[in-house]
């Protein structure tokens, strides 16, 4: 009889959560009509004066993915059971929002203030191993438990055999007052160092304090109220573009339609030891591919293989990774001096110098070393695929795959195709950066490709202002406060003179009716100031590369101005803040206009993502592209027209900016397909 009981018991837990859900998933979040609901009528009457204040328990099973929406309606229930492997959090700041439905009341008093902080301001998710330990979740059990252990725990909570705990009105969590406050102000200390720009963050530590001060239900409503304000922000609409633009990028017309299944990759070669090789090597084995990376002699090898080594430890050293994780790591790297190993390899990454003649030769020897299906890939950053794979008969699986310097860290893969390349090969290349942890962009061959193209003029801009009488230091200044991690000057430090100069020349050679060709770094290049590397560029470094303003840069500058024929130009002089910002970047707003109308690259929101990614331009101003609609087209037209006719082609706009602002139209303006539409 008890065990028949106990059976129907269980099935009522069971469609009583079925009932829950349904009710749950049928209610408007967001409401298709706020103007006539009221306030928190969902968050607060029916989760809070429903859910968990109901008179038959709930629990949550909670399996996969628990982020959001799903953690804060695990957190009304009056318990939690999770697998290991659960993924739990509140990353909604990422999205320029606020945890909801509770979720910045709840968590506080779940976890304690100081880690909920910490994975709301940090959208950081836990696994529900940490989760059980924080006291998130109630118990731990198998994904084959799962429901019967949640059903069990929902029979006890009803028969008083565990306690009937309600998230909402919890205090054994929460510090007192005192050190309440204190852990809240050094929160908003943290956010506004790390995110000047953003009033997000600020305003979620503004709610989770309304619980604490003034009881939980008050705060429900300001969380509310908060909520939607910033729905209806700026940022959160560049934000939440941003979220759909990146997972959009896989998104290949013609290619990834096709019902192509990508191939295993079991085994890379990477050619040459370099900071980029050794960079691609290391995200390759941080992602258990096994790696084989050539060099021409062995002091080169050995160079490359202790930067490896040395970008492994620095995981260890943040606590990322542990001592036996580096060994296992290490293990699934090999050092060669020929293609032997080369033999057995998926794809080869050919990641040598700038030189055509080198790359060619490459090339030509792994047709000649590796099996028939391998993927030949080069890392070069401006040099035309055309020209690297001519010598070859192979040409269908020659393919860009241009990182990012650091390559183990930046984000970006771009995935340059040729006219030959085969479809196959970008549905393998797109597998490979999901594996290594990269957003791919797929783009076409020209000079700079999408990423470095449509920002050649970035620099260039800045070298004008400089010319016609700006300081350099205040352009710093003025595109850090935009919101880029360092002004272009600082830029050019990092990059280094001479590579600045080489890269110069191929866009002076490819677009010279649109480039300003500024004297100021090759003079500097002169005078042995190569940038960061030797202590002395724009900037001078200290023993800790600690950058300062250099007073002897103006009589460099007064040698460009004069070697260019140029002088101060009083109007530049008395530019604002925001002139400055829009005359360093609508040509290079101007530049992606023309990527995306050749075609390079295939959507606007492939440019947003990769000027993110590649260039740290900032998120929450959606990406280059969404950031210029912002203003509008027209706007952008006016100012660059009217700038062209005082400073020349540089600032001219092209016929695609020119169309759409004649037509009030948007940048990003797509077909069907996805992809742009041509007025």
């Amino acid at each position: 009889m008890d065990s028949e009981i106990n059976q129907v018991r269980t099935r009522w837990y069971i469609e009583y959560f079925v009932a829950l859900l349904t009710s749950i998933a049928k209610s408007p979040c967001p409401p298709t009509h706020p103007e006539n609901e009221k306030p928190g009528s969902f968050s607060i009457d029916f989760l809070t004066g429903v859910v968990e204040d109901a008179q038959k328990p709930s629990v949550a099973a909670i399996d996969g993915v628990a982020l959001g929406g799903g953690l804060e309606l695990a957190m009304v229930c009056h318990a939690r059971v999770s697998t290991p492997s659960a993924q739990l959090g509140l990353p909604e700041l990422q999205l320029g929002i606020i945890p909801g439905m509770g979720g910045t009341q709840r968590l506080p008093r779940l976890v304690g203030l100081q880690k909920a902080l910490e994975m709301m301001l940090m959208s950081k998710s836990i696994k529900g191993v940490e989760a059980h330990k924080f006291g998130l979740v109630d118990a731990i059990v198998s994904a084959d438990k799962l429901v019967s252990t949640a059903c069990s725990c929902a029979l006890e909570i009803h028969e008083h055999k565990k306690p009937w705990l309600k998230s909402l009105l919890r205090t054994d969590r929460l510090t007192d007052i005192v050190e309440a406050k204190k852990i809240l102000k050094s929160a908003r200390v943290q956010a506004l160092k790390q995110s000047a720009n953003l009033q997000h963050p600020l305003v979620c530590i503004d709610v989770i304090e309304e619980g604490i001060l003034f009881g939980p239900r008050a705060a429900l409503m300001k969380e509310v109220l908060s909520g939607k304000m910033l729905e209806q922000s700026q940022t959160s609409k560049s934000l939440r573009h941003v979220f759909f633009a990146q997972h959009a990028t896989s998104k290949i017309p013609n290619i990834t339609n096709l019902g192509l299944t990508p191939r295993r990759i079991l085994k890379a070669a990477i050619v040459g030891g370099g900071l980029m090789g050794s960079g691609i090597a290391t995200a390759f084995i941080l992602s258990d591919i096994v790696v084989v990376l050539k060099e021409v002699n062995e002091k080169f090898l050995n160079t490359g293989i202790n930067r490896i080594k040395a970008n492994l430890q620095s995981f260890v050293k943040k606590g990322r990774m542990t001592k036996d994780d580096y060994e296992n790591k290490l293990s699934l790297l090999s050092g060669v001096l020929d293609y032997e190993q080369f033999r057995d390899a998926d794809v080869v990454i050919e990641a040598v110098i700038e030189d055509i003649s080198l790359k060619q030769q490459i090339f030509s020897d792994l047709e000649r070393s590796c099996h028939s299906n391998c993927i030949f890939a080069t890392n070069t950053s401006t040099i035309d695929l055309q020209l690297i794979g001519q010598q070859t008969a192979c040409q269908d699986r020659i393919v860009g795959a241009h990182f990012f310097s650091p390559a183990h860290v930046m984000p970006l893969l771009e995935i340059v195709r040729t006219q030959q390349t085969s479809s196959q090969v970008i549905v393998d290349l797109l597998d490979v950066a999901k594996k290594i942890r990269k957003t791919p962009i797929v783009v076409g061959s020209c000079t700079g490709f999408a990423v470095n193209r449509m920002f050649f003029p970035y620099g260039q801009a800045a070298g004008l202002l400089v010319d016609y009488g700006l300081d350099v230091y205040h352009i710093d200044h003025v595109i850090t406060q935009f919101g880029m991690p360092m002004g272009p000057f600082r830029l050019a430090d990092l990059v280094g003179f001479g590579v600045a100069v080489a890269t110069g020349k191929q866009y002076y050679q490819s677009y010279p009716e649109r480039c300003y060709k500024s004297l100021l770094t090759a003079i500097m290049l002169e005078e042995n100031r190569t940038g960061e590397s030797s202590r002395k560029g724009f900037y001078l470094y200290d023993d800790k590369r600690q950058a300062s303003p250099d007073p002897d840069i103006k009589k460099y500058v007064e040698k460009s101005r004069k070697m260019a024929g140029v002088a101060q130009d009083p109007k530049l002089l008395k530019l604002t803040d925001k002139d400055i910002v829009e005359m360093v970047f609508f040509p290079v707003v101007n530049e992606a206009c023309r990527v995306l109308d050749e075609g390079i690259a295939l959507k606007a929101s492939d440019l947003d993502v990769a000027s993110i990614m590649g260039m740290g331009f900032p998120s929450f101003r959606g990406g280059v592209m969404f950031w210029a609609d912002s203003l509008s087209a027209e706007y952008v037209y006016r100012r660059l027209d009217g700038w062209s006719k005082d400073y020349g082609e540089f600032f001219k706009p092209c016929e695609y900016l020119a169309a759409r602002a004649s037509h009030g139209a948007s940048l990003a303006a797509t077909t069907a397909d996805g992809t742009k539409s041509r007025l």
